[in-house]
């Protein structure tokens, strides 16, 4: 089965799960909606490619680990479109959440996708029980204080916050225990894999910010110019749109260069650079003179050091106030 329909079939039999006779119906509609229709699903693509590299040896778990990563996006997203973050009217093409059942209704669907997406988990475990420990651990440090998602939001509410500390954690984190998972699911180190996750997911994090300002926002399926009516930190605005793009391609070639030597390496290679290129076109820079890009990572470029996490806190690196609403 291609990757992309194991992840649908997944996330359709979790979520049907939560549509028992009985249970509050729109609640449950609620909850339908934030996962369906899908966005890119690039997250638990990540995390199967890297457990097929590692020989996904048991899928289903593999499947379980995925799926519960991508509710875990998505209930961040159903919050950060509330009105007291982002207030969107939008997501992935229709309405937010909370625009079409109320900010009620919004709060307990993104509650209900988080439980959910730890009770799938729990409940995959079966074959291979020893390692659902450690899964819990990647994928709870990838959502969880103090470095994971739920501190990338919280920034958003602090006067001060480093721009790298904020896109590590608001984006950063998740695709870290997407590629830790990936491996841990199939009985391997997911060590080796947190750098390919760390350097993709801060790609993707300049990446929203350039898209911000250079998306058609029918296209992407959400309202653009958010960063800068709501004064939140931004590549865009630190860099400028040519240095955020210089900054994305730097971040793509060292995620390249991250992934370990593996029987799915080439695969992996070519998913990044497909994303790449659909997130941040080379079409776009004709719009920006003088501005060159690569055409791929160079082979065996060597790396940045990535500092220690104690090191990587808010006095780290040019700091933005944002003007909150």
């Amino acid at each position: 089965m291609e990757t992309l329909a194991r992840i649908e079939e997944a996330l359709a039999a979790a979520i049907v799960t939560t549509e028992a006779p009985g249970c509050p119906p729109k609640l449950a509609a609620a909850m339908r909606h934030a996962v369906f229709p899908g966005g890119a699903r690039i997250r638990p693509m990540l995390c199967l490619s890297v457990a097929r590299a590692c020989g996904d040896d048991d899928p289903a778990l593999s499947d379980a680990a995925a799926a519960a990563i991508e509710l875990l996006h998505c209930a961040s997203l159903v919050h950060d479109d509330l009105p007291c973050f982002d207030d969107a009217p939008t997501r992935r093409g229709q309405a937010s959440v909370h625009a079409a059942y109320g900010e009620r209704l919004a709060v307990l669907a993104g509650d209900g996708l988080i439980v959910l997406g730890f009770q799938l988990l729990g409940t995959s475990a079966g074959r291979h029980p020893e390692r659902f420990a450690r899964l819990l651990a990647t994928i709870s440090r990838g959502v969880g204080m103090p470095f994971g998602i739920t501190a990338g939001q919280a920034w958003e509410c602090e006067p001060r916050v480093a721009l790298g500390d904020y896109q590590r954690a608001k984006t950063g984190a998740l695709f870290a225990a997407a590629t830790c998972a990936g491996a841990e699911a199939a009985g391997m180190d997911g060590g080796t894999w947190r750098a390919l996750g760390e350097w993709l997911g801060e790609a993707y994090q300049v990446a929203d910010d350039v898209r911000d300002v250079m998306a058609d926002p029918d296209v992407l399926g959400k309202p653009v110019g958010r960063d800068v009516a709501l004064g939140r930190p931004s590549s865009a605005s630190e860099h400028g749109l040519s240095g955020a793009i210089q900054h994305f391609d730097r971040l793509v070639a060292c995620a390249i260069e991250a992934i370990p030597p593996c029987r799915g390496s080439s695969q992996l290679r070519q998913l990044v650079r497909m994303e790449s290129e659909r997130l941040v076109p080379k079409s776009w820079c004709d719009k920006l003179p003088g501005l060159r890009r690569p055409l791929q990572a160079a082979p065996g470029a060597a790396l940045p050091p990535r500092p220690p996490r104690k090191q990587r806190l808010p006095a780290r690196g040019p700091v933005i106030t944002p003007t909150l609403p």
